[in-house]
């Protein structure tokens, strides 16, 4: 008998993680290594944000806070999702967590019991099925294909709703194709959802503030104020704000919902960090010109590896509407033979000679639930992408 838990049995490691990972051990290793990997932007935490943690540090801010944020920044998340998303929630309808990841954790740890099920539209961020089976659910993906632009339909998601449905988690724009749902889109979804009272939603809204082309950003409960009361809003600081590592999450949901996530808080990790806390008071109430200024560069970028994506043999590109990733598909490229002499039977194949011939690190579609494909983080310095784009054509021009 095994001294771990059958519950990890359910549960498959982090692609994403574990693609960084081999990168840095190869660059330790001397590679020429460009990893597209990571999900997190290149550029530094704002001055301001910043000096507000310094001055935390400085005031003696680095005591224990309540479990589930300090008032202070509860407030700075109401009168975010009022002036951004025109919804009202309470102090007692908020949380803050140690990251976005934690906050999804705890939703799940607090709802799921044996056999619920969640409906997942895939390609889906890979830790959402891991959670939701580590929770004691089943995970239940809907595959969303390039042809419907990685997005959920009203009549699949029909299908996909049982009487063991619990939660629906969606995410805008996507981890991993960067695809973004309009608000007709969202309203097509939340007509459906009405018809289901058992079925709750889940918004991953973490790329929120990262959308292009005069995309017009917009959640579920500001489009369907009759699921008010049975949605969780999830988002954080990590991505527009430029605080991956701070570690900051929070979400805005029905009280009852909210207590049962603290309760689960308390018994784990207890409150996030003071300091971080008092940082993301100032990322939210402080200036916010950065983020345009920033959505400029992340959106040349996009187009750069798009068009070089392209160019590529074998390859298909779409072009994401927010987030910071493209999701190409790579199925041209399926049967032939690498410079290696190993012939690519999927896209775990795939990028594996990639990493190996041409040092470029990327993460494989079907880790996300959809290939073949891979993913790739454009949240790094324009050279590197353009380089890296570059070996990406030279590997494939070479495949026979």
């Amino acid at each position: 008998m095994s001294f771990l838990a059958a519950a990890l049995d359910r549960v498959k490691p982090s692609a994403t993680i574990a693609v960084t990972d081999k990168a840095r051990a190869l660059k330790a290793a001397g590679r020429n290594v460009i990893g597209l990997g990571a999900g997190e932007p290149d550029f530094d935490t704002p001055a301001n944000i910043k000096l507000a943690a310094i001055r935390a540090i400085e005031a003696g801010k680095t005591k224990y806070t309540a479990v589930d944020g300090i008032p202070e920044l509860k407030d700075a998340i109401i009168a975010k999702f009022q002036r951004e998303n025109g919804v009202a929630y309470k102090p007692n309808q908020i949380i803050v967590g140690t990251g976005g990841k934690q906050v999804l954790y705890n939703a799940l740890m607090a709802t799921i019991n044996p056999g619920d099920e969640v409906i997942i539209p895939a390609p889906y961020w890979v830790s959402y099925p891991e959670m939701v089976a580590l929770a004691g659910g089943e995970p239940v993906p809907v595959v969303c294909t390039a042809a419907t632009g990685f997005k959920l339909g009203a009549e699949a998601l029909e299908r996909a709703i049982t009487p063991k449905t619990k939660w629906v988690i969606l995410c805008s724009p996507s981890n991993p194709t960067g695809a973004a749902y309009t608000r007709a889109e969202l309203k097509a979804l939340t007509d459906v959802l009405v018809k289901h009272p058992h079925v709750w939603v889940m918004t991953d809204d973490m790329y929120e503030h990262l959308v292009y082309d005069d995309f017009q950003f917009t959640t579920v409960a500001q489009v369907e104020p009759s699921l008010y009361d049975r949605t969780l809003t999830v988002n954080g600081v990590s991505k527009a704000y430029c605080m991956t590592g701070w570690r900051i999450g929070y979400a805005g949901g029905p009280a009852q919902l909210i207590k049962a996530m603290s309760t689960i808080q308390s018994q784990s990790t207890s409150n996030p960090c003071s300091i971080a806390q008092w940082a993301s008071v100032e990322a939210l109430n402080g200036p916010q010109d950065f983020i345009p200024a920033n959505n400029k560069v992340f959106k040349e970028r996009r187009d750069l590896v798009v068009s070089m994506l392209n160019q590529a043999n074998g390859i298909e590109c779409p072009r994401p509407e927010g987030a910071f990733y493209v999701y190409p598909s790579c199925a041209g490229t399926i049967g032939k033979k690498a410079p290696s002499g190993n012939v690519i039977s999927n896209d775990e194949q795939f990028v594996t000679e990639l990493l190996e011939t041409e040092g470029v690190a990327v993460v494989q579609g079907s880790a996300f639930g959809l290939g073949p494909a891979f993913r790739i983080s454009y949240a790094t310095k324009t050279s590197d992408l353009e380089d890296a784009c570059k070996r990406i054509q030279r590997f494939c021009g070479n495949l026979r």
